[in-house]
C-alpha cells in the first residue's frame, strides 16, 4: 500500500471519528493531535494583534470584517506552529519580511519550500476550502484547519481541528481558483513525514493516467510517490548497501513521469528480477504498458500486483481502465466494482464504472453511478459531463431537435437543447443554440447567461464578460451573473471590478435568503480585498 492510499484510509476513519467525536487529543507541543484548543492568554494575544491589523486595513473594508478574517487565519496558523515549530519558520508579514501574502510558513532547512494554511468554519458536509493557482505555485502544501465555533470578537474558547493537508503537487490548476471538501485531504497525521522528506527536485505527479477524460478534474488522485522511493516490500534491510538495485526504480519513475514508457518498462523489468514480488513495481510498469497503448499486457501486470496484493483499489481501477479501452466493458464493469467494495469513497470508480454502463445501454446504472460520484466530490467537473451524457442518452437531446423541428422559432427548446449540449462539454454546440435563441428573443438574460458560461468553459473571458454584462442588463438582480463576472474580471486581473461584482452578488443572495452562495461571495470579497491591500500598503 502507498502513502497516499494510507492516508486517504486513514482519513475516512479521522472523518468517522471526528463526526462522533472521538479525536485524538494531545496537549504537548510538536506532538501530533487532531484536536487543539485555544482560549485565555493565547487567545487574547492573537485577538490583540488582529484588531492592530485590522485597523491598518481599514481603508478597503469595514474592520470588524477584517478582524474576523484575520482571526481566522491566525488560528489556523496556531495549529500549525504548535505541532511543527522545529520544522517550520514563521512569515512575518506586519514587517513585510519573507513573503507576499500567499505563504504562512517556510521550512527552516529550505526556505524555498512555502506552506499556506488555510481556516475555514462550518458543516462538515460543506466546508470547502479554496486556493488559487498562485497560491498553488508558491507553495509546497496546503494546510486545512475546520473550526468548530463561528469566529467572533466575543468567543472565548477555539475548538480547533487539523483537517489535513494537500501537496500542491497533487492540485492540477494553471489558473483561477478550486475548492475542495475534507474528504479529499489527506489525513494530517502524515503532514510532519511528508515535510520531512520533501524533495523539491523530484515530481511524481502522474495524474495524467487516472481517467478515461481529459483534461482531468483538478484534484489527481493518481497514487504516485512523491516521498524518496520505498523499498519494495518484504525485502531486507540491508538492500539499502546495494544503491544499484534502488536505481532501476528511479529510472523508471524518472522515465514514467517525463514520458519515456519503453524506458520505463525496461528499468522497471530489471527491478522486477530483483523484487518479483512487489506489486508496486508490476503496477507502474502496467502504467507504462498502458501508456504505450499495449492493453493486453498493462493487464497482465495489473492482474500480476492484484496476485500479490489483493486489497489495492488502484489496482483494480487500473485493470478496468485498460479492459476498457479494449472494449470489454463488462469486465471494465467487474474491476470498477471490486475497487467500490475495497474502498466505497472513490469516486473516479464510480464514474468510470458509470462510462462502461453507458457503452453497454445501461443508462439507469450509469446515472446512478454518477449521482454516487457527485456525492462523494461535487467538484468533480468531467462527471456533471457525463451525467449529462446519460440524459442524451435517454433521449433528451433529441426531444429538443424535435421540438424545434416542429417549431423553428422556439426560444426555449433552443436553449433547452443548449444547456444539454453543455452538460456534455459540447461549447460550441451550446453558444449556436444559445445565440439561435437569443435572436429569437433577444430579452431571455438566462440564454445571455448560460452561453457566457459555455463561453468561460472554453476560455474566452471578453465572450463571457460581454454576455454575463447583457444578462444583467436585463436583469438588474440577476446575482449569478454578477458572481461569475465578478470571477472573469478576478481572472484577468481587474480585482476592483471583481470586488464591486461579487459584493453586488451578496447584496442579492442575502436578500434571496441563499446563505451558502452568499457566504462564498463574501468569502471572495474578503480574499481580493487583503490580496489588493497587500498590493498597495507600504508596510
Amino acid at each position: 500500500m502507498d502513502w497516499i492510499t494510507l492516508l486517504r484510509s486513514l482519513q475516512s476513519d479521522f472523518i468517522q471519528r471526528l463526526t462522533s467525536g472521538s479525536l485524538l487529543h494531545c496537549e504537548t507541543e510538536a506532538q501530533y493531535s487532531e484536536l487543539i484548543i485555544i482560549s485565555g492568554e493565547r487567545l487574547k494575544t492573537l485577538r490583540d494583534f488582529c484588531w492592530l491589523m485590522a485597523e491598518k486595513y481599514k481603508r478597503v473594508s469595514p474592520v470588524r470584517d477584517v478582524f474576523i478574517s484575520y482571526l481566522k487565519g491566525k488560528l489556523g496558523e496556531e495549529v500549525v506552529k504548535e505541532r511543527l515549530a522545529d520544522l517550520i519558520t514563521e512569515v512575518d508579514y506586519e514587517k513585510r519580511f519573507g513573503g507576499d501574502g500567499k505563504i504562512d510558513f517556510t521550512l527552516t532547512t529550505n526556505p524555498s519550500v512555502g506552506i499556506e494554511v488555510k481556516s475555514r468554519h462550518g458543516s462538515l458536509d460543506k466546508v470547502r476550502w479554496s486556493v488559487s493557482s498562485e497560491e498553488v505555485e508558491k507553495n509546497a502544501v496546503i494546510v486545512c484547519i475546520l473550526i468548530q465555533e463561528e469566529v467572533h470578537e466575543a468567543q472565548s474558547e477555539y475548538h480547533l481541528f487539523l483537517a489535513g493537508f494537500l501537496p500542491t503537487r497533487m492540485i492540477k490548476l494553471k489558473t483561477g481558483r478550486i475548492a475542495f471538501g475534507i474528504e479529499q485531504l489527506l489525513y494530517g497525521g502524515g503532514l510532519r513525514c511528508y515535510l520531512e522528506q520533501y524533495q523539491p527536485a523530484i515530481n511524481y505527479n502522474l495524474a495524467k493516467l487516472e481517467d478515461h477524460n481529459k483534461p482531468q478534474s483538478f484534484l489527481s488522485t493518481n497514487h504516485s510517490q512523491l516521498f524518496s522511493p520505498k523499498l519494495p516490500v518484504n525485502q531486507p534491510e540491508k538492500s539499502l548497501i546495494y544503491p544499484q538495485e534502488i536505481d532501476y526504480l528511479k529510472l523508471g519513475h524518472n522515465c514514467l513521469v517525463k514520458g519515456e514508457y519503453s524506458d520505463a518498462i525496461a528499468h522497471y523489468s530489471q527491478a522486477l528480477k530483483l523484487y518479483p514480488n512487489d506489486a508496486e513495481i508490476y503496477y507502474q510498469r502496467g502504467l507504462s504498458y498502458y501508456q504505450l497503448g499495449d492493453y493486453a499486457e498493462a493487464i497482465a501486470d495489473y492482474s500480476q500486483a492484484i496476485r500479490i496484493n489483493l486489497n489495492d483499489a488502484k489496482f483494480y481501477i487500473k485493470r478496468g481502465l485498460a479492459h476498457y479501452q479494449l472494449g470489454d466493458y463488462t469486465a471494465a464493469i467487474d474491476d470498477y466494482t471490486q475497487a467500490i467494495t475495497l474502498n466505497p469513497n472513490m469516486a473516479v470508480a464510480y464514474k468510470n464504472r458509470a462510462d462502461a454502463r453507458s457503452h453497454l445501454g445501461d443508462n439507469q446504472g450509469a446515472i446512478e453511478d454518477y449521482t454516487q460520484a457527485l456525492k462523494i466530490n461535487p467538484n468533480y467537473a468531467i462527471t456533471y459531463k457525463n451525467r449529462g451524457m446519460s440524459r442524451y442518452f435517454l433521449g433528451y437531446q433529441q426531444s429538443f431537435t424535435k421540438a424545434i423541428k416542429m417549431n423553428p422559432h422556439d426560444a426555449i427548446a433552443y436553449k433547452n437543447r443548449g444547456n444539454a449540449r453543455a452538460d456534455i462539454g459540447d461549447y460550441e454546440g451550446a453558444i449556436d443554440d444559445y445565440t439561435q435563441g437569443i435572436a429569437i428573443n433577444p430579452h431571455d438574460a438566462h440564454a445571455y447567461y448560460n452561453r457566457g458560461n459555455a463561453r468561460y468553459d472554453l476560455g474566452d473571458n471578453a465572450g463571457a464578460f460581454e454576455d454575463y454584462t447583457q444578462a444583467i442588463k436585463i436583469n438588474p438582480n440577476y446575482a449569478d451573473a454578477y458572481y461569475n463576472r465578478g470571477n472573469v474580471q478576478s481572472e484577468i486581473g481587474d480585482k476592483q471590478e471583481a470586488i464591486t461584482d461579487f459584493q453586488k452578488a451578496v447584496e442579492l443572495y442575502r436578500q434571496e435568503g441563499k446563505l451558502d452562495a452568499l457566504k462564498d461571495a463574501r468569502a471572495r470579497v474578503l480574499d481580493l480585498q487583503i490580496e489588493e491591500s497587500l498590493d498597495i500598503l507600504n508596510f
